[in-house]
């Protein structure tokens, strides 16, 4: 059974298909090949509160690399096509409180279905 992957945060972008980059700060254990649900949140959530999933996903590749080495094109593949790199990296360091250089996964994935869409 594939796990849950939390796309809380570009939820928007999952759904429009705009994003096929994800960079987290765990996740080590993902190899290319395996398939996670992108969900709307797995966390958090209230009595009664199900996972909404959005789509079946594909690993395609895993590398670890520095937050702020992420690029121009890399932001546009992580759903913000009009951030530069210091925005993107000001975000995600605004967001968990974390200097812009620790290390992250950069997870790159493809599509494999619509989900459960509303």
């Amino acid at each position: 059974m594939p796990r849950n992957m939390s796309f809380a945060m570009t939820t928007d972008q999952v759904y429009d298909r705009s994003k096929d980059v994800t960079r987290r700060f765990g996740w080590w254990f993902l190899k290319a090949g395996d398939q996670v649900w992108a969900v709307e949140k797995a966390m958090g959530l209230r009595a009664g509160e199900k996972v909404k999933r959005i789509s079946l996903i594909r690993i395609v590749s895993v590398k670890a690399e520095p937050l702020n080495a992420i690029t121009q094109e890399d932001c546009a593949r992580e759903g913000f096509p009009s951030f530069t790199p210091h925005d993107f990296v000001s975000m995600l360091c605004g967001h968990y409180g974390c200097p812009e250089d620790k290390l992250c996964n950069r997870i790159e994935f493809e599509y494999l279905n619509a989900g459960d869409q509303p």
